[in-house]
């Protein structure tokens, strides 16, 4: 597979900056618990605008809430599934990360079920028939994607390009926005390939390093002007993918998808070193304990005094079995006790020791 664009001098800016942002927040070092509120803020920006991009009819503020608390809105049942379901693919994201899980077909079918269906979902096959892309106003053909039969090859190929090129050192953000494409120009499923090229794009930066703290959504920029993600998108006039789209120039596709780039990485340097200026004093070691999953559930009791084991597992995207055995650890280790032991509503709390830290907490 190859792809056909050329590297302008406005593109290699754009990568300068990208780098250059990125030495910013690697060498800035926050508290920790500023550091996961700012984390769990871009996994809610990136689930809310990557299914706003798809038609979901949930605010901001309302995929929060469905996250967070588990709210529900009668008639948008399957907004709220939509983003819980990107959400915990996010979470998953980040574990693939961080034990450099290689990128597979069988792993983007798997990402692909637990974005479109939930979490025990077993991975999607590729679509078996042709499907069209159509205005929703007019019903004109806007694309043709290959036909069903072209596609496991053309996946096949992908994945062997994106390894390819991870190994001939090819600028990670190049290759994250080149499989962008391409997985949105094969259209392998029937529908959720939006959120899964977004999302497979968020993993490959991830996975080399340009996770930027975890503290940014790429598709907030897309979402805030749609028109320019699909122009961008639309890289030949032809809407039939044999027709031109197979081999088109993806030059401006890319200065579109690093320009963004850049202007996301530039925005979180200029965050991390405003934080950095209002630093607190040294975080205690009472604090310093506490690992990514723990610190993310402190960070809840600055909302609410208790909280139940479902709460905390919506809120850690894991299973309520896990969670439980969790709980225990942390109940064991001092820092959570039980407010109310009812078997089916069991609450907890901060102890007396980690209480003293919510006001810290909270005025960041």
């Amino acid at each position: 597979m190859n792809f056909n664009y050329t590297l302008t001098a406005a593109i290699a800016r754009d990568l300068m900056k990208i780098e250059a942002a990125r030495q910013t927040v690697t060498l800035t070092v926050l508290p920790p618990a500023v550091a996961e509120q700012l984390r769990q803020q871009a996994r809610i920006r990136s689930t809310h605008y990557s299914t706003y991009i798809e038609g979901n009819r949930l605010t901001l503020a309302e995929a929060e809430q469905v996250l967070l608390e588990g709210r529900r809105f009668q008639g948008r049942e399957r907004d709220a599934r939509e983003v819980q379901n990107y959400y915990r693919a996010l979470h998953q994201i980040e574990t693939w990360a961080e034990q450099h899980t290689p990128i597979t077909e069988d792993l983007i079918r798997r990402l692909h079920a637990l974005i479109f269906v939930g979490p025990r979902a077993k991975p999607t096959p590729y679509r078996d028939s042709q499907n069209v892309i159509r205005d929703a106003a007019t019903g004109a053909i806007v694309y043709l994607p290959p036909e069903a039969t072209d596609v496991p090859g053309l996946m096949r190929a992908l994945v062997d390009w994106i390894v390819q090129a991870e190994q001939d050192n090819i600028p990670v953000p190049l290759i994250a926005g080149l499989a962008h494409y391409q997985f949105v120009t094969i259209h392998s499923f029937y529908d959720g390939n939006g959120r899964v090229a977004r999302a497979l794009a968020t993993l490959i930066l991830y996975r080399h390093g340009y996770d930027l703290g975890r503290f940014y959504s790429l598709e907030e920029v897309y979402a805030q002007d749609l028109a320019a993600y699909y122009a961008a998108l639309q890289t030949h006039p032809h809407h039939n993918y044999y027709e031109g789209r197979a081999n088109a120039d993806l030059t401006g596709w890319v200065a579109y998808f690093i320009h963004s780039m850049a202007q996301v990485f530039q925005r979180v340097a200029a965050e991390v070193r405003a934080h950095a200026n209002q630093m607190p004093a040294p975080e205690p070691p009472e604090l310093r304990r506490l690992d990514r999953r723990a610190r993310l559930v402190l960070g809840l009791f600055t909302r609410q005094e208790t909280l139940t084991g479902v709460e905390i597992a919506r809120a850690l995207a894991l299973s309520p079995r896990t969670v439980r055995e969790l709980l225990a650890v942390w109940v064991e280790a001092g820092w959570l006790e039980i407010a109310d032991p009812a078997r089916k509503s069991r609450r907890y709390r901060l102890s007396a020791e980690y209480r003293r830290f919510i006001g810290e907490i909270t005025a960041v």
